[in-house]
């Protein structure tokens, strides 16, 4: 039955939604749904992000020691809450 509707069909079911609706609302609306579609695109590209980073931290090698993977994880614990830490400002 949705085969047959065409590029008449289409344009008259457009046409009715504006009268119904009013050209603000379904602007709007279009807005609305775009902003959605770029949410996701965003939601699924930093995804993959992710999932790349965390196959390449599962190839990195192992430390020789205990010692030295607890020394790199401070040390990447260091450099994350520089990142993050606001820095001071002298106001003398």
């Amino acid at each position: 039955m949705l085969n047959n509707i065409g590029l008449p069909g289409l344009l008259l079911i457009a046409v009715v939604v504006l009268v119904l609706f009013g050209r603000g609302k379904v602007s709007s609306l279009m807005g609305e749904v775009g902003k959605g579609i770029t949410a996701f695109k965003k939601g699924v590209k930093d995804g993959s992000d992710e999932y790349d980073r965390a196959a390449e931290d599962a190839a990195k090698p192992i430390g020789q020691s205990p010692a030295e993977d607890a020394a790199r994880a401070q040390a990447q614990t260091n450099e994350a809450l520089r990142d993050v830490t606001p820095q001071s400002t002298d106001r003398s």
